[in-house]
């Protein structure tokens, strides 16, 4: 029974009628949580895996916290079932009565032994380690029991969660890692001949091992809320787990770029070839017009052309044997480099043919604005003059002899250039109007006209 001493004052019939309504309503809630506890997904899987670590050191106090909390429970219900039957012998409770029932319902009434709540893992109330004993009011057991059905809960939850969301993300990563493998080993990427099968094979032993630790021991891989005391506030930790999926997309785009090789080798191979050919024949032409100038114009220095080179051919030839072998992963970066090489080779070749045929196209420059003046002479009518045609054919025979002096006929182009325009500036043609000694016209027309 209650200790009516330390119950306080005695309750009146009212009072203790409302104490039993609320008491019962605690206990009624307590009853359902620890049912839901007990039914909890999460905690039958606790029972039910080979824990470690972390999870292994709090599950065990957890199961001693449960069973502390039913014995708490069925102390709370046998106190609260005396307090109903006591109230229930009488409609007008005696003063004896009220006595008693005021040290049920507010006293220590409950006494448990001291050792059932170091078995749960947690502190002995009042600081009463090594007591035998230890009485309760009920008020007290129910704050007793909320403690430990919170942090048990937690831990249920805790693990719950990350079981919940990290071993089906692991095995979806993990089947997406065997098609990559699968794909990889199609177009040659293996371990040991490739960096992205090297990080296949890592990526392979880290998500096993994570996929063990996760099973085993789920606490390691929670993170807590800060500032959050609600049971289970926190979030799984996939760090692990992002790093490797991140590594994986990696090694997906690396093998996707392999297939789009493999896809394409064929016709950059012949676009490689093609570039490497036209290369090969601008040079050609560019030895060729070496020559020509070296024939044709004098007091030139004409640049040397080199040959192709031959490494270039020796690499497009290992890129063909890479595409007949299926060795893709080599074949890639060779491409790569190859298309740009290719491209810079062609672009010298075009540059050499430019300076070496530079004098040809300096002379037929030469010999076109040799041709215009003439025929801007012959519009002024002085296409007989005596100096212009000794001038003209001067300049003519340089820049249509060889070898051409081009410095020379450069300046005989621009004495007749000069004399041609002073004669202009003398006797200026005024088309379409008759001047003394040029005649009426008579509407004929040719020579003499």
């Amino acid at each position: 029974m209650g200790d009516p001493e330390s119950a306080g004052p005695v309750l009146d019939r009212d009072e203790v009628d409302r104490a039993l309504a609320r008491l019962g309503a605690e206990h009624e809630a307590v009853e359902t949580s620890l049912l839901a506890l007990q039914d909890h997904a999460g905690r039958r899987l606790l029972e039910g895996a080979r824990l470690t670590g972390v999870t292994a050191e709090r599950w065990a106090a957890t199961e001693a916290a449960i069973t502390l909390l039913w014995t708490y429970f069925d102390a709370y219900t046998d106190t609260l079932r005396t307090a109903r039957d006591i109230r229930a012998r009488r409609r007008w409770s005696s003063r004896e009565d009220l006595v008693e029932l005021t040290g049920l319902l507010r006293g220590e009434c409950v006494t448990l032994a001291g050792p059932a709540a170091a078995t749960a893992g947690a502190p002995a109330p009042h600081g009463a380690a090594g007591v035998l004993s230890e009485r309760y009011s009920l008020a007290t057991l129910v704050d007793r029991m909320n403690e430990l059905y919170a942090s048990s809960l937690d831990t249920v939850v805790s693990a719950d969660a990350v079981w919940s969301a990290l071993p089906a993300r692991i095995d979806l990563l993990a089947a997406e890692l065997g098609r990559t493998r699968k794909l990889a080993h199609s177009v040659g990427v293996r371990p040991g001949e490739h960096p992205a099968g090297d990080d296949l094979e890592r990526i392979t032993r880290t998500l096993t091992r994570l996929r063990e630790q996760v099973v085993s021991d789920p606490l390691a891989f929670w993170k807590p809320a800060e500032g959050s005391s609600a049971p289970g506030g926190g979030r799984p930790d996939t760090t692990v787990y992002a790093r490797e999926a991140r590594a994986l997309e990696d090694v997906r785009r690396e093998i996707d770029a392999v297939l789009t090789v493999r896809q394409d080798a064929e016709k950059r191979i012949v676009r490689l070839r093609d570039l490497l050919s036209r290369a090969d024949r601008t040079l050609a032409e560019a030895r060729t017009a070496r020559g020509e100038v070296l024939a044709k114009i004098a007091a030139t220095e004409v640049p040397v052309v080199s040959g192709p080179p031959t490494v270039l051919q020796e690499q497009l030839a290992a890129a063909a044997e890479y595409r007949r072998h299926a060795q893709w992963h080599r074949l890639s970066p060779l491409l790569e480099s190859l298309e740009q090489k290719a491209e810079d080779e062609l672009l010298r070749a075009r540059e050499s043919l430019t300076a070496v045929t530079a004098p040809l196209a300096v002379r037929a420059e030469l010999r076109g604005r040799l041709d215009a003046y003439r025929a801007k002479v012959a519009r002024h009518g002085l296409a007989e003059d005596p100096l212009l045609v000794e001038r003209y054919e001067k300049a003519r025979r340089m820049l249509w002899s060889a070898p051409c002096d081009l410095r020379a006929a450069d300046q005989a182009v621009l004495r007749y250039q000069q004399a041609a325009a002073e004669l202009f500036a003398a006797a200026p043609r005024i088309p379409d109007q008759a001047g003394p000694g040029r005649g009426v016209s008579d509407g004929r027309t040719g020579p003499g006209t």
